[in-house]
């Protein structure tokens, strides 16, 4: 397999661990689905904003898709108490294989850059608390272009940055979507099997299936 010049790695879930933002969100939105529910809903109104060319900020997102399935679920929140309910998505742990597998990566000479939905302010608040930050090159937020992932021109904007050609680049995730969004456009693609998660079956297999970023640092030799 030919050597990416640049990775392009997803954050939340692929890297960071969402227990404790699923517990704060289970505290405030009854069933034991409820943190994969919002999380999911929210992606959703993200892309259908994006799709309708609106833009919100994923936090605003987030809190009003929390408000609104906690009505449909018979619970009155506040404004307020949602945006605290999902405050700590920017103190999330890093899983354990994250660091060093970047570490070995970066050392092998591979150029890394974090490309996230979230804020440009959350983004660098998430990896500064997980002691991420200086693993990476750059950090790339959906901000920046006003769209959310999958949005081909978000992938785009990344690569423009970092003067990468699109078959150079390969995209890290832990969500079908996102790597099949990245195929779609150009990129090549890894798919972290993180909390059951399987790759989207109508797009191409991706090119690397791996168990975490232990096993991606293993595969591309680093």
């Amino acid at each position: 397999m030919s050597r990416p010049a640049l990775l392009l790695f997803d954050v939340n879930e692929t890297l960071l661990d969402l227990t404790p933002l699923q517990a704060s969100i289970r505290r405030v939105l009854p069933g034991a689905d409820s943190p994969k529910l919002w999380f999911t809903t929210m992606l959703q109104y993200a892309t259908a904003m994006s799709l309708a060319e609106q833009y919100a900020t994923l936090p605003e997102i987030g809190t009003a898709v929390l408000r609104m399935l906690a009505e449909g679920r018979g619970v009155k929140l506040s404004e307020e108490q949602a945006r605290i309910a999902i405050a700590p998505i920017t103190r999330l742990p890093a899983y354990p294989d994250v660091a060093p597998a970047l570490a070995r990566l970066r050392a092998a000479g591979f150029k890394l850059a974090a490309l996230s939905n979230s804020t440009t302010t959350g983004l660098r608040s998430q990896l500064d608390y997980a002691g991420l930050a200086s693993c990476f090159d750059a950090q790339f937020s959906v901000q920046e272009t006003g769209v959310y992932k999958p949005h081909a021109s978000v992938y785009q904007g990344a690569l423009r940055r970092m003067r990468v050609e699109p078959k150079e680049a390969m995209l890290v995730a832990a969500h079908g979507w996102d790597v099949a969004g990245a195929r779609w456009a150009g990129l090549r693609n890894a798919f972290v099997r993180r909390n059951d998660q399987a790759p989207f079956p109508l797009a191409e297999p991706p090119e690397l299936l791996v168990a975490d970023i232990g096993e991606l640092a293993d595969r591309l030799g680093a």
